[in-house]
């Protein structure tokens, strides 16, 4: 059986990031020119739809709340915002280039706290009726010590909870096909230089939390995931699909939502108010 790989997918998502970066040997470049650099940078984001929730203009940095797309990563992002905003910053403000550090600050947030997200998927049997069952049909997994994720000149953490349904949400995976899948998954994490730091997997759908690195978008991290996945599944226990009456392993649609040590809602009242 040819199993098609993904190449586009119909996204529920709410990716939400706070973004920081320093002007060059930290000057305080923009000490009468906060506005007006606000301003500047919101056009930039407006021309490449970067979605922006909040700003605060600082004399020696910038800081701001941004709502990205799936396709969108982090490192790329920056690079945009820095470069465009540089160029127009020599040419408003007469200042020497370079105008920002090579470094940045990266870490997502969302609506709901990393916490609470882990909980929510620790309680997954529960919430899906099957804790009553003799044998559940569920896989559960958590790292006893989180992936150290590195990326030059820059300090980021950046947390995902995805959420795969299977073709057609037919009943897939047992609790034994759902840790070969796990621990497959574990290992294509590693080769592509990403983390996935918990698993829960019910017969009809995955959740998962996991980290990327700045320059990977959380698309190409989804696509990893359920093409890699499908091809293991295919070649190794195609069986379950052929049970399942299914000739794809997963629905082309995907949730994705940031979460983090905060919420949006706290950073964005953060960045609201002046220090």
């Amino acid at each position: 059986m040819y199993l098609t790989p993904f190449t586009s997918l119909a996204w529920a998502y709410q990716l939400h990031y706070y973004l920081c970066f320093r002007t060059h040997r930290r000057r305080p470049l923009f000490t009468s020119t906060a506005a007006q650099l606000t301003n500047l940078v919101s056009e930039i984001c407006a021309r490449h739809d970067y979605h922006a929730l909040e700003y605060q203009p600082r004399p020696d940095q910038f800081r701001c709340l941004l709502s990205l797309q799936p396709a969108q990563a982090i490192s790329k992002v920056l690079q945009t915002i820095k470069t465009n905003s540089s160029r127009e910053c020599s040419q408003q403000f007469a200042l020497a280039k370079p105008v920002w550090a090579r470094g940045f600050l990266a870490k997502s947030v969302g609506r709901m706290r990393i916490n609470a997200v882990r909980i929510y998927l620790e309680h997954q049997s529960k919430h899906h009726g099957y804790d009553s069952r003799m044998l559940p049909p569920v896989y559960r997994y958590r790292a006893s010590e989180p992936v150290v994720l590195k990326a030059e000149h820059a300090v980021f953490e950046l947390n995902h909870h995805l959420v795969l349904a299977t073709c057609q949400r037919k009943g897939v995976f047992s609790s034994a096909l759902g840790k070969v899948l796990s621990d497959y998954w574990l290992r294509v994490a590693t080769e592509r230089g990403f983390a996935i730091d918990q698993i829960s997997v019910v017969p009809d759908h995955v959740h998962l939390v996991v980290r990327i690195i700045p320059r990977m978008s959380i698309e190409e991290c989804v696509l990893l995931l359920m093409n890699n996945g499908q091809h293991f599944i295919g070649k190794n226990y195609l069986q379950a699909l052929v049970e399942a009456s299914i000739n794809q392993l997963w629905e082309a649609s995907v949730y994705a939502g940031t979460c983090g040590e905060l919420t949006t809602a706290l950073i964005k009242a953060w960045l609201s108010t002046s220090e």
